[in-house]
């Protein structure tokens, strides 16, 4: 703030010659840039008087000139401080009429040493000033160039960036649907081997073809879902032999236009080691309506659980078949799962199990064999019909299909359960009407396929065993009749 002009003048100084004065030195400026505006000390500021204290009756004044100058002054602020009298007010000149003053603390200089000390601003800690001693001619000429500082200092900034804690834990906690697990959902392919001995590989653009195809083809099967991204990932591995010979070399630069389309090529490191980069593709993509939750509870005299489960050729696990008649009590018609099977039904999807016990149960990867790899279906029926016989609750998630059934489903959920888990309505209330959106593929009728390893009890049909490419160690069971295939 500017002040009137203090009765103690300069003009008590020597007059002979080009007289020292203290002066003022700003170090940091404030986080707004006030220090260039008239109300804050500025770089050539005079300094005229000095109060040292808290409380008006134990103020302490010491006015120009100063003894000793810049030394003399960093003794008094050296015995303030240790007597933890910090409390200062600078009051100074700028030009012959104008005048200003800064209210500030004592603080040691980091950056030189214990025994210096410089003033902060109370109202702007990031304000930082010193003093410095300079003649009354570089003072005003420091101040005539103020225009020109500001300038050099805009010149100068530069943004600074740093580290801020963040509550990883706490937010991965309340803020997705599924603690500690992300709603992005992708698949990885290989580059496909185009020889028996697996030395090449098929070329970036097989293996672009061979997502678009495995997403058109789930999509035409009836999985709910839509394209969102696909990009190319790097996967560093050790090469030898025909390998190593066969693949594209990135030794310079030179060889760089040689793999825009290679899905291998290799180089050698300093140790004279034969490192391979797969180039594979990651597709990236989101159920139509989203995903929900339902939560399957059980009782005492459950014999089944009411649905058959099986899985596509691209991988899906889907909820196959459902008991019809409503009027069963079983947990998939008391949960909702048996009405949103329905609704599923009719508008030719298919009900994806996306999730088992918030483990996602989708396929993941395409190995360089073709094989997709995905979950097993002997091993999910094992696992819910422990469930059942255990009496846990079961917590399934599958795709929606329709945002506008994700919303009226979100209206139902009940304030006694959790957060993540979504009781779906009975079938009188589930009523879905088919909007299809213009932009998305619309499936073919989905064709009955076998009940896939859905299966509690045999009968005394003939069956057959199959090696089921999910595991090793288990098999599919087919020809059984549906009413056979219930969990």
């Amino acid at each position: 703030m500017t002040m009137d002009r203090l009765s103690q003048s300069s003009s008590d100084s020597p007059t002979r010659g080009d007289p020292k004065v203290l002066s003022i030195e700003c170090l940091k400026g404030s986080s707004k840039a006030h220090e260039w505006t008239g109300d804050m000390l500025q770089t050539g500021d005079i300094v005229e008087e000095l109060r040292i204290g808290a409380s008006p009756n134990a103020l302490i004044s010491f006015r120009s000139p100063f003894k000793n100058g810049k030394s003399g002054v960093n003794r008094i602020l050296q015995d303030s401080y240790k007597k933890k009298d910090t409390s200062i007010l600078v009051l100074v000149r700028r030009g012959p009429h104008e005048f200003a003053e800064l209210q500030a603390c004592i603080v040691p200089n980091d950056s030189s040493g214990k025994k210096h000390y410089v003033l902060r601003s109370i109202t702007d800690p990031n304000y930082v000033v010193a003093f410095l001693d300079r003649t009354e001619t570089e003072c005003f000429q420091l101040q005539a160039s103020r225009t020109t500082r500001m300038v050099n200092a805009l010149t100068r900034t530069r943004l600074q960036d740093g580290y801020v804690s963040y509550p990883w834990e706490r937010r991965m906690q309340e803020l997705l649907s599924v603690p500690n697990s992300s709603n992005f959902l992708s698949i990885l392919l290989l580059p496909k081997v185009s020889d028996r001995i697996a030395a090449r590989y098929n070329d970036v653009e097989d293996t672009l073809a061979r997502a678009n195809t495995w997403l058109n083809a789930a999509q035409a099967s009836g999985v709910p879902i839509v394209f969102m991204n696909v990009q190319t990932e790097s996967l560093l591995t050790k090469i030898s032999g025909e390998t190593a010979s066969s693949t594209v070399n990135a030794g310079s630069l030179s060889d760089l236009s040689n793999l825009a389309n290679a899905s291998l090529y290799g180089f050698e490191d300093y140790h004279g080691v034969d490192i391979g980069v797969v180039r594979a593709v990651r597709l990236w993509y989101a159920p139509i309506g989203g995903e929900i939750s339902i939560e399957i509870k059980l009782k005492e005299d459950d014999a089944k659980l009411g649905f058959a489960i099986s899985r596509t050729e691209e991988g899906f696990i889907f909820i196959q078949t459902v008991i019809e008649d409503n009027q069963e009590n079983v947990p998939a018609t008391r949960s909702g799962l048996s009405n949103l099977y329905k609704a599923a039904k009719d508008t030719s999807k298919l009900l994806v199990v996306s999730r088992l016990s918030n483990q996602r149960v989708l396929p993941w990867m395409v190995s360089s064999t073709g094989a997709i790899r995905c979950y097993d279906t002997v091993s999910l029926s094992q696992k819910l019909s422990l469930h059942r016989h255990t009496k846990v609750p079961i917590l399934l998630h599958v795709f929606l299909w329709d945002r506008t059934l994700a919303s009226s489903l979100e209206s139902t959920r009940l304030s006694s359960l959790s957060p993540s888990v979504l009781p779906l309505p009975l079938s009188q209330e589930v009523q879905l009407a088919p909007h299809p959106n213009e932009n998305q593929i619309q499936p073919l009728p989905h064709e009955g396929s076998d009940a896939g390893g859905g299966v509690s009890s045999v009968g005394s049909q003939p069956m057959q065993l199959e090696r089921d490419t999910a595991g090793d160690l288990s098999f599919r069971f087919h020809n059984f009749s549906v009413s056979n295939c219930w969990l």
